[in-house]
Order: C-alpha cells, then structure tokens, then sequence
C-alpha cells in the first residue's frame, strides 16, 4: 500500500508583507487499520523553513526561497520546502520497525505453577 502525505498545517511568518519563515506539518499514513494484523501506521513531521539560514558547516548563507507575499504562494510551492527525502527515509524505518518487522514481545505464561519449596 502506497505512502499518503498530506499537508496539514502552513503558518506563514510575515515581514513587510512577505513570508519569511514558515512552520509545517506534514501527516505520513500507510497501511490498513482493519487488517488482521494490523498494518496502519501514520506520524506526523514538522519543520520550521526559514527563507534563508546560515550553515553551521560552512558559515554559507543558504536561501531557501525568495521571500514574498501569502496569496502568492500555491500549495506545490509549500510542499516543496519540505526535506522529504529525509522524511520518507524516516517513515519507511519507523513503518517498518513498528508493522513490517516489530519486535518480539514477552508472551504470559498464566500455567506457571509457583514452586513449593524454597
């Protein structure tokens, strides 16, 4: 079963009318909840997506979008700030830690029988 993200929060922070950061939510799903197991797992993923930034590494100044007005913005354009590739890598260990290969879990024995003597 295929990988649903859905965008599900963009708050723009705006300066002189144009965004300059923004803080997004991205809500991953994958699986079926009335599978028997069960094979639904979702997370969701936040960012906070300055226009520019300076690397740690470098001391660079990286742009990550040109600063401008809200109403400009379309929905691909938002999606696209986000660090998917790292996201999607992150969900398919999480999905499949949790449902492909979860861990083996401790099975009560309620026959045991507690011994008589010391």
């Amino acid at each position: 079963m295929a990988v649903t993200k859905t965008l599900t929060n963009a708050v723009p922070f705006n300066l002189n009318n144009k965004v300059q950061e923004w803080d997004l939510t991205m809500q991953y799903k994958q699986g079926n909840k009335s599978a028997d197991p069960p094979t639904y797992f979702e997370t969701s993923y936040n960012a906070f997506i300055p226009s520019s930034q300076v690397s740690p590494k470098t001391g660079e100044t990286i742009i990550n979008f040109t600063p401008k007005a809200e109403a400009s913005w379309t929905k691909a354009e938002i999606v696209a700030l986000f660090p998917t590739a790292q996201w999607d890598t992150i969900f398919a260990s999480q999905y499949d830690s949790v449902i492909t290969n979860p861990p083996d879990l401790p099975v009560a024995d309620n026959s045991y029988v507690i011994p008589d003597s010391s």
